[in-house]
């Protein structure tokens, strides 16, 4: 009984974990396939992709980015995409139970929530460049189908997390 009562306060640590650790794996992916569609787009649209532009205005609006050369500014861009794909993650993994839809669905549908209040909502809220109302077209639906690569690949990451948890021998109760 004492077992089964610290597995079930542990539950939700590991399921924001979980979707964390799945969000954070999901954002590689995510971001390949920007680089690589980015190059497909009209040549006037193909300017620094939406992590990069807000990573420059948030460093220009905290008077840090006259310290920061271009490598800093990538390397700025990585750390704070991943980590955001990380935080959206732990915010899909209490969710992710909820829904009875086959993980993939699940995390298209979140992937496209995230795009649609990170690019439609915060961010013009902040009034941090990159919207997507000031977007051409072509590169939003670059974006949203990059949402939909992160948010399928997570989805998937997660169920795979929950139902492979790694756990000690010790506490192994299919064995008995």
């Amino acid at each position: 009984m004492a077992q089964h009562q610290h597995i079930n306060k542990t539950q939700p640590r590991r399921t924001w974990l979980q979707g964390s650790l799945a969000g954070f794996i999901a954002t590689g992916p995510m971001t390949l396939f920007m680089l690589v569609t980015q190059r497909y787009l009209p040549k006037r649209h193909r300017y620094a992709l939406p992590p990069e532009i807000i990573t420059e205005d948030l460093a220009r609006r905290t008077h840090v980015r006259w310290h920061m050369n271009k490598t800093q500014i990538l390397v700025a861009t990585l750390v704070s995409h991943f980590a955001y794909g990380a935080a959206m993650g732990a915010l899909y993994g209490p969710l992710e139970k909820k829904i009875s839809l086959p993980p993939p669905v699940k995390g298209t549908i979140f992937g496209l929530v995230v795009w649609a209040a990170s690019y439609l909502v915060l961010l013009p809220m902040l009034g941090l460049s990159e919207s997507g109302q000031r977007e051409p077209v072509r590169r939003n639906l670059m974006m949203i189908a990059a949402h939909i690569v992160w948010g399928s690949t997570m989805g998937v990451l997660a169920k795979v997390l929950t139902d492979n948890r790694l756990q000690p021998p010790w506490r192994d109760t299919s064995r008995a």
